[in-house]
């Protein structure tokens, strides 16, 4: 899904990486929330508190789970989950990556 209606979304963006990733938090009637975000060439490292599932909605990347050794590639429209209290290193290699996180 990449339309939602109902929501309240927070105008200040979540900024990264000295503005090569960004995004904005998008609040749902139950309390449940997303972020929206673009990702620019290079390559980030997160933490995670609760389990997430990133959506990649355009462009593609690779991802390295904590814990894991291998890298995946992550074309538009799959996805990959992180447990939460992990991290997840990600590679944007050319053009952008944009994503809808989903907090779990």
């Amino acid at each position: 899904m990449r339309e939602f209606t109902n929501v309240s979304v927070n105008a200040l963006a979540n900024v990264y990486f000295d503005g090569r990733v960004v995004s904005h938090t998008v609040q749902f009637p139950d309390g449940t929330k997303k972020t929206l975000g673009i990702l620019f060439p290079g390559t980030y490292k997160f933490k995670t508190e609760a389990p997430e599932l990133m959506e990649i909605i355009d462009g593609s990347c690779e991802i390295s789970i904590d814990g894991s050794d291998t890298t995946r590639f992550i074309p538009t429209d799959e996805s990959f989950n992180v447990d939460g209290n992990s991290g997840f290193t990600i590679t944007v290699n050319s053009g952008t990556c944009q994503y809808i996180c989903s907090y779990l």
